[in-house]
């Protein structure tokens, strides 16, 4: 068991080395006010014609995106809607939109929406970097090694960060199993960081995706191998997400806020691109992907729970968070433990709660099967846990 453990450790340190010295491909950021109308002068200089313009069905009825649209004329481009996104994107779907893709010989993908659009957006360029390949036969590190056409991701919820980041996260449609592809091929050409597509969305959805980034942060913190990069944007999202999520909870006009929880959602990417996510995610994941559980509720709730196991393992990390949003305590045992208290008022305030009442012990074995095959030994956790330890913790959350 030990040399297994020494194994996944040596491996992801190198991993993380890799991530953290490899030239990747760093997006460029567009934000500001209006920054959407920015893209299709963008495009028009890159030579492309035709464009894919992925979003959801809400947004197209709203008319949110006419203006857009408008532009898109202006420069003379052709565009195609998919807007059959659902929460979670699926494998049929991702192949619906590759389907249209190739029958209007399109060249740019315009993913607009939440994080679930964006990651359908990545596999979409993967299928066509590698039309010879399945979705799953992606699935993992570095299965498509080629670059995917020009990606301009904008997000419509802070939460994700997946316009910063190299993965995508795909439920398979019949089975319900949640995996992932990371390639560094899949950061996007193009973060366009818009805050007035936020305006509109709803508190619940607000919280939810809030608290997503939170996770990312706190996760990338906490792993192993947090090289200086990912430990500058997960302390700068942990520092404006304690000062705006609630602002933004409460008012979602409330501009300031909104810009600032857009970019705390991407400092977050930029942490979890560079140090990955950890057993939060790969719990909320399988959970997610069986019962259809908001992925940043799922994460809201477990991330207190999976704190506390981890114990004396990240006390030190927790009270420099704790000293970095004004959380005070006696020594560093205080400060951690106050910290994660803070992250369950949090989601009191938040209206979230404590508890995953969706949970069921029957499928606790499976739940605890999927989070250790996808966070072992990619995820370097500050301690590696095996089957029984998810189970054991499961039994908390309900």
């Amino acid at each position: 068991m030990k040399l297994k453990y020494i194994w996944y450790r040596i491996r992801q340190a190198g991993f993380s080395l890799f991530m953290y010295l490899a030239p990747i491909r760093k997006e460029k950021v567009i934000s500001g006010a209006g920054c959407l109308l920015q893209i299709p002068e963008k495009i028009k200089k890159s030579g492309k014609q035709k464009v894919l313009v992925v979003t959801t069905a809400g947004f197209m009825k709203r008319g949110s995106l006419t203006p857009f649209f408008d532009t898109l004329k202006k420069e003379n481009l052709e565009y195609t809607v998919f807007s059959d996104v659902k929460p979670d994107p699926t494998t049929d779907c991702i192949e619906e939109a590759v389907s249209l893709y190739k029958k209007e010989r399109c060249e740019v993908i315009v993913a607009i929406g939440g994080g679930s659009v964006i990651d359908c957006s990545k596999a979409l360029g993967a299928r066509i970097a590698r039309p010879q390949k399945t979705l799953q036969q992606m699935q993992g590190l570095l299965k498509v090694l080629k670059p995917i056409p020009d990606l301009y991701a904008v997000p419509t919820t802070a939460g994700t960060g997946s316009e910063a980041t190299a993965g995508a996260v795909i439920t398979e449609g019949k089975s319900h199993y949640k995996f992932t592809i990371l390639d560094l091929c899949l950061v996007p050409k193009y973060a366009v960081l818009d805050a007035q597509l936020t305006y509109a969305l709803p508190a619940q959805i607000t919280a939810y995706t809030g608290m997503d980034a939170l996770t990312h942060a706190i996760e990338a913190y906490t792993n192993h191998f947090c090289f200086p990069l990912a430990k500058k944007k997960s302390l700068d999202a942990v520092k404006l997400i304690y000062e705006n999520l609630e602002a933004a909870y409460s008012d979602g006009n409330n501009k300031e806020a909104r810009e600032n929880m857009l970019l705390a959602s991407y400092y977050a990417g930029v942490a979890i691109n560079n140090n990955f996510i950890g057993y939060v995610h790969a719990i909320a994941h399988g959970i997610g992907g069986l019962y259809g559980v908001t992925h940043g509720k799922a994460n809201a709730i477990i991330l207190p729970f999976v704190l506390k196991a981890y114990g004396k393992s990240i006390e030190r990390k927790l009270s420099v968070l704790a000293d970095l949003v004004g959380i005070r305590g006696n020594d560093e045992k205080e400060k951690a433990e106050a910290f994660i208290d803070s992250i369950i008022k949090l989601n009191e305030k938040l209206g979230i709660g404590n508890r995953l009442d969706d949970l069921q012990k029957k499928d606790f074995e499976e739940l605890a099967n999927r989070a250790v095959k996808e966070g072992n030994p990619t995820y370097p956790v500050p301690i590696i846990w095996e089957k029984d330890k998810f189970k054991s913790l499961m039994e908390k959350i309900v």
